[in-house]
């Protein structure tokens, strides 16, 4: 039996995927939509060593594997049959080993992209690292991915067949909407990235804005952006933590795609602060992804929302509040958490804000990440060359998997539009039109 065999076997000998390893052996469906190639012993030993998600996420980011073929259907497929590959047979495995020899089991050293943060969670020192680790990668691999906006976060599509690019601006206006802009007010957009909220705030609404983000290689180029526009007299970009804004009052804050690195032990801090930064009627806008509140128990569950959860463990979200999928964590987004949206809108009330209006755009980030996949792998040499395998490698298995846990609803993205009202008076019309 060849080790194509012996390794599916040890794996449950149910895998959606068809099995070829370095010694020339096969496994598994032949009409499978995706095929995982073991390219070397020690791409074998990562499997052996270490029998779940991490194993396999740390010979998938070496280059050790490859998967060739439908990636999203290869997904869809395992968290149709609830496969985990954290359950493996000690018999099989045994006689995987027989013909391996032992030091199989000797795990090799992790990859290079790894985090390894050190220090108090959610600390300055600590979130500057982990934002680093995450976005100063290169300016220029983020252009292969996002396209000319941009923009990092979930875009709202009035319809599948518009471009990324009109659905990131929709996105950016429907929040201005939200936050009713107008000509000379001040902005302050939290987690800025590379610019692209305070540019068509100050270009489309007249503001004058602020944006403050903790990544050096995101200042830089949103600094260019805005000179190359012309705004540098309306726009400023500061490398800055939010902790550390105080220049208010602002008329109206956004916080776009930030407030996932805020972490649950800060959430109350993070609110306090924006609501000191704003006057009486001063409106917040935060946009974050969030966990489902889909009760814990597998009876209570329908089936579409147990094929959820079974994704929502296998790829990156959580139903407690830290991130706990290994790809995620040790790789993507370290320290990331998300929250229940019903626990966020409770803490912005708790801290002095008025809610007043709420919008969930799932569908919508799964038609994103989607189309980001699709930009990596139509740039894929180039986005290798500015970040390096590993980095695309990586990229590419956190977005296709995050496009297909928003489709399934393992994780959900929500606007939370909240004001801080003026003893009773919100400064909102009767029915705000968005």
């Amino acid at each position: 039996m060849g080790l194509a065999e012996l390794l599916y076997d040890a794996l449950g000998g149910t895998l959606p995927v068809r099995l070829d390893l370095y010694d020339g052996s096969s496994a598994g469906p032949p009409d499978a939509k995706a095929r995982l190639v073991v390219k070397s012993r020690r791409g074998l030993a990562r499997f052996v060593s270490r029998p779940g998600e991490l194993g396999f996420v740390r010979a998938y980011v070496s280059g050790d594997i490859d998967l060739d073929g439908d990636l999203f259907a290869m997904l869809e497929e395992a968290a149709r049959l609830d496969v985990s590959v954290r359950t493996v047979d000690p018999v099989a495995v045994a006689r995987l080993l027989r013909s391996t020899g032992v030091g199989v089991l000797r795990s090799p050293p992790p990859p290079p992209e790894e985090a390894q943060l050190s220090g108090g969670l959610h600390t300055r020192a600590r979130d500057r690292a982990a934002i680093s680790h995450h976005y100063d990668v290169s300016n220029d691999f983020y252009r292969l991915v996002l396209g000319p906006s941009m923009v990092y976060s979930c875009a709202v599509w009035e319809s599948p067949d518009v471009s990324l690019e009109e659905a990131q601006a929709a996105k950016l206006e429907l929040i201005c909407r939200k936050l009713d802009l107008q000509p000379g007010m001040r902005l302050l957009d939290v987690g800025c990235g590379w610019g692209g909220m305070v540019l068509h705030a100050a270009r489309h609404h007249g503001v004058e804005a602020v944006g403050v983000t903790l990544s050096g290689e995101q200042a830089e180029l949103a600094r260019a952006r805005v000179a190359e526009a012309g705004l540098s007299d309306r726009v400023e970009i500061r490398l800055q933590d939010y902790r550390d804004v105080a220049d208010g009052p602002y008329d109206a804050i956004s916080s776009i795609g930030m407030f996932e690195h805020v972490g649950r032990n800060r959430m109350e801090e993070y609110f306090r602060d924006l609501h000191q930064l704003l006057p009486p009627g001063g409106r917040l806008l935060n946009h974050a992804i969030s966990r489902p509140g889909y009760p814990q128990g597998e009876d209570r569950l329908g089936r579409a929302k147990a094929i959820s959860r079974r994704v929502a463990t296998a790829v990156g979200s959580s139903y407690t509040s830290r991130i706990e999928s290994d790809l995620m964590r040790r790789y993507v987004f370290p320290d990331g958490e998300l929250h229940e949206v019903g626990v966020v809108v409770s803490m912005m009330q708790e801290n002095g804000f008025e809610v007043r209006h709420l919008e969930s755009i799932r569908e919508h980030y799964a038609l994103t990440l989607r189309h980001w996949v699709s930009n990596l792998e139509a740039n894929w040499d180039a986005a290798v060359a500015e970040a390096g395998e590993g980095r695309a490698r990586i990229w590419r298995l956190y977005m296709a998997a995050s496009a297909l846990n928003f489709d399934l609803g393992g994780v959900t993205v929500q606007q939370v539009l909240a004001v801080k009202p003026d003893h009773g008076d919100s400064h909102m019309p009767l029915r705000p039109s968005f």
